[in-house]
């Protein structure tokens, strides 16, 4: 067992977690992780009800979690998981790609999604970003998300009062592009980006990406 942390270090490797039932799953997940340089594996568990009880006393800062696990829910894990440590993001990982179980995962308290067909790179990528304060989907995630609810966006934004250049923050968002990536995209600086972030969670009087996409799309 790894000893509790203390702190973070300034500079000191990602603290990564993984809950999934799927031993080669996990195992390849573990190998990934170890192996990526800035990253430090630090605990895996098979099921919810182990994770739950563990997961507190490594506190990692970023887990990899399923949603199909043979006990708890990933998705009613992650829900626990966000109340005990709100400092830590999940990652769902999963063979399903429907809407619900996307939305299901970010109103849980889910910051990223990616599907199991993802290469070891995007996984990386995404522990990254999600660490980053990033919202990594897939890009096939990323445009459900969006033509799901691009039909009700309209009367959504007039409710909440965004201004123009809000909803094309916050679209980009829900896209799964980070600061740096919206600001290019908007010509705009990484600063402007974060302002517009500010305000954003504010008006939808939410505290995290995550939030900010089902509230606003929903």
């Amino acid at each position: 067992m790894c000893p509790p942390m203390k702190g973070r270090p300034a500079g000191s490797p990602i603290r990564v977690a993984i809950v999934e039932d799927n031993d080669e799953i996990r195992g390849t997940l573990e190998r990934i992780v170890g192996h990526a340089s800035g990253m430090r594996f630090v605990c895996s568990f098979p099921n919810g009800k182990t994770a739950l009880e563990m997961l507190p006393q490594h506190r990692p800062e970023v887990v990899i979690m399923d949603i199909r696990l043979p006990d708890v829910s990933g998705i009613e894990c992650t829900a626990w998981l966000k109340r005990a440590l709100p400092a830590t993001q999940v990652l769902i990982f999963t063979v399903y790609g429907d809407n619900e179980q996307v939305f299901r995962a970010l109103e849980a308290g889910a910051s990223g999604y990616l599907l199991k067909r993802s290469t070891p790179a995007e996984i990386r990528q995404a522990i990254l970003e999600v660490h980053q304060g990033g919202a990594p989907m897939t890009g096939e995630i990323a445009r459900k998300v969006v033509q799901s609810f691009r039909k009700e966006s309209s009367e959504t934004a007039t409710a909440q009062r965004l201004t123009g250049r809000e909803e094309e923050v916050l679209d980009l968002l829900a896209q799964g592009f980070v600061t740096k990536e919206i600001a290019d995209k908007l010509a705009v600086s990484f600063d402007t980006v974060r302002f517009h972030l500010k305000h954003i969670y504010s008006k939808l009087h939410v505290r995290s990406r995550g939030e900010a996409i089902v509230q606003y799309f929903r």
